[in-house]
């Protein structure tokens, strides 16, 4: 669905503020969130928050800061306008991990003596403590009785050094020893503390970072907050209005929304923005930041990539995340490449989530960046996917053999030679379902019908393509088809599409590659 032309005038797209006074003063679109803000503050005094990066953490932060800080003029015509009691101001301590590279503790700790000493200037104390934690403990007090009310703290990329440093596990444990120091101050301050608040990627445990701080309350998961960061479906019918004409609004649906943490699903803010200003479907967000350790960590696991789209696990699994100990799904689910699609309580009142992509976007460039890791090298896996698009749009069997084929070719015979994944009972099907799922198409894994379920299905304008795979020793055995004839797969897409490909594909260990591909096309 395409917009017509707004009569509402442009704005300026906050591309790159994350200070609401510069966001407000320049005349900037404005998702308003300071309704949401106070709801939380209402709701409790310490608060932990998990989201991917790019999301909109930082204004969020701000919008806290000027808020307790009573800058009124910044929220006229929003929420908070009316609802915020502008009488009551509290000193904020702001602190923030988001700018530079730390690669030690020592490092580390002349960073935090800066960060406070920052907030001593610019709120008029001079603490004399100078250990880490002493110098912490001293300017909160300080600040309470400076000011005579109590403080708002604000952590903001609280975990980014501990991140930048997981490939040096070390280093890693090193950074967040450091962090905990800082931040177990925050539990004996309780006296003259009237709201805390941390933000960032990765959710630690209490016991390995918090150290005690058992009145933090994890918002992560709660569906009242899940809006708290992003973009709606609504606020981009209504703010974002006059840059919808010449968009076709369902693919902006496909390509950036699906972020879900139980409540309202949300948009990439990040992608949101970068398509409006360039008027480009791209993977604006996920190329800011290609997942090098999170490849590798996948490769090492052999992990079945088709999984990646339907996926479950309990939340120990999906919260718990420790240097020395990462768990793939975990990292998968807090850093922005799996969404939650559905939560089920079982029997004992545990959640089980279901996890997938979240959207078009990350579903394509995730599994273009898996391939090298499964041996495949990008220059291949580009070309390759150029001719096999090219087939499937032209209903080329032999084409889409012929690229499948010099696909598996392409991958050198040393990597097998010194690979464990090349013993991965699910390389090959793990190869074609990343190389399927790089064309940015529809694809259905596991797809059910009332006879049993479809290995892959992928949908192209009026075209449905069912493919099943099967690894074989040595010569093509022909089960594949005979698989999808025998189950009658085809029937749940007979009469809906014009016409039906059905396509079984037969890798042989030995030869490593393509030994059997059969096609029968059926008319709908």
């Amino acid at each position: 669905m395409s917009y017509a032309a707004s009569a509402l005038p442009r704005k300026k797209l906050p591309l790159g503020i994350q200070t609401l006074a510069k966001l407000r003063e320049e005349g900037c679109y404005y998702v308003d969130k300071s309704g949401l803000a106070i709801d939380l503050i209402a709701s409790g005094s310490y608060f932990f928050l998990s989201r991917p990066r790019r999301f909109g953490k930082s204004l969020l932060v701000d919008t806290f800061k000027e808020l307790f800080e009573g800058n009124r003029a910044l929220f006229e015509g929003l929420a908070a306008e009316s609802r915020w009691d502008w009488s009551q101001r509290h000193p904020v301590i702001r602190i923030s991990f988001s700018d530079g590279m730390l690669q030690s503790r020592a490092e580390l700790d002349a960073r935090i003596h800066e960060i406070l000493q920052d907030n001593e200037t610019a709120l008029g104390v001079q603490c004399e403590r100078r250990t880490v934690s002493g110098r912490f403990a001293e300017l909160i007090r300080r600040v309470h009785e400076r000011h005579g009310a109590p403080v708002a703290v604000l952590v903001d990329e609280y975990d980014k050094p501990i991140l930048d440093n997981l490939t040096e596990p070390a280093r890693a444990a090193e950074m967040r020893d450091g962090l905990r120091n800082l931040y177990s101050v925050l539990k004996g301050a309780d006296p003259h503390l009237k709201f805390v608040f941390l933000t960032g990627v990765s959710k630690f445990s209490k016991v390995s970072l918090f150290s005690g701080l058992n009145n933090l309350h994890d918002i992560t998961l709660d569906a009242r907050w899940s809006a708290l960061c992003g973009y709606t479906d609504a606020d981009l019918d209504t703010v974002f209005v006059p840059e919808l004409p010449g968009l076709d609004r369902d693919e902006i649906r496909r390509w950036y929304n699906g972020y879900n943490w139980l409540g309202v699903g949300v948009y990439n803010p990040f992608d949101v923005l970068l398509l409006f200003d360039s008027r480009q479907f791209k993977a604006h967000w996920f190329d800011t930041g290609t997942p090098t350790f999170l490849v590798r960590l996948l490769a090492e696991q052999s992990w079945f990539t088709p999984d990646l789209a339907r996926l479950q696990a309990d939340e120990m699994e999906l919260m718990s995340f420790e240097v020395e100990q990462i768990g793939a799904v975990a990292l998968l689910f807090q850093a922005g490449y799996l969404s939650v699609h559905a939560a089920e309580e079982t029997e004992t009142r545990e959640l089980i989530y279901t996890l997938g992509y979240p959207n078009r976007e990350v579903e394509m460039s995730l599994n273009r960046v898996l391939l090298p890791g499964y041996g495949v090298p990008m220059r291949a896996a580009s070309l390759q996917r150029q001719a096999l698009m090219r087939a499937l749009r032209e209903r080329d069997g032999l084409g889409m053999e012929t690229a499948l084929r010099a696909l598996f070719a392409s991958i050198p015979s040393d990597w097998y030679r010194r690979n464990p994944l090349a013993g991965f009972e699910g390389h090959y099907a793990s190869v074609f379902y990343s190389h399927l799922a790089g064309l940015g198409l529809d694809l259905q894994v596991e797809d059910a019908t009332s006879h049993g379920r479809i290995d892959l299905t992928l949908r192209l304008g009026a075209q449905v393509f069912l493919f099943e795979f099967k690894v074989v020793a040595d010569a093509p055995e022909g089960h594949a088809l005979q698989q999808i004839r025998d189950k009658r797969y085809a029937e749940k897409y007979l009469g809906r599409s014009a016409t039906v490909h059905l396509i079984g594909i037969e890798f042989s260990r030995t030869a490593r590659n393509v030994v059997g591909f059969e096609i029968e096309t059926l008319q709908g």
